[in-house]
């Protein structure tokens, strides 16, 4: 096994991690951030967004990942 697929393999699972992240940073923000933080609720309400938009985005980058990392073969196998 290369080195190469070895390392993408590893960016595909900390990127399943950092979706993770993402989408529990926008439900925390959006939920619950106003029992912790005495912010403005538009300020949170908008972070909040943006990680959800930001955690679904990286599900689609993340599957694509996974999937080259681990379901596709190596053009040098053939």
């Amino acid at each position: 096994m290369d080195n190469n697929r070895i390392l993408q393999q590893i960016y595909a699972i900390f990127g399943v991690f950092m979706v993770m992240f993402y989408l529990g940073g926008g439900i925390f923000f959006l939920f619950f951030a106003d029992r912790f933080f005495n912010l403005n609720k538009a300020l949170m309400n908008i972070m909040g967004g943006a990680f959800l938009l930001y955690g679904i985005y990286r599900i689609f980058v993340c599957y694509k990942q996974l999937v080259d990392a681990f379901f596709t073969k190596d053009k040098e196998e053939d």
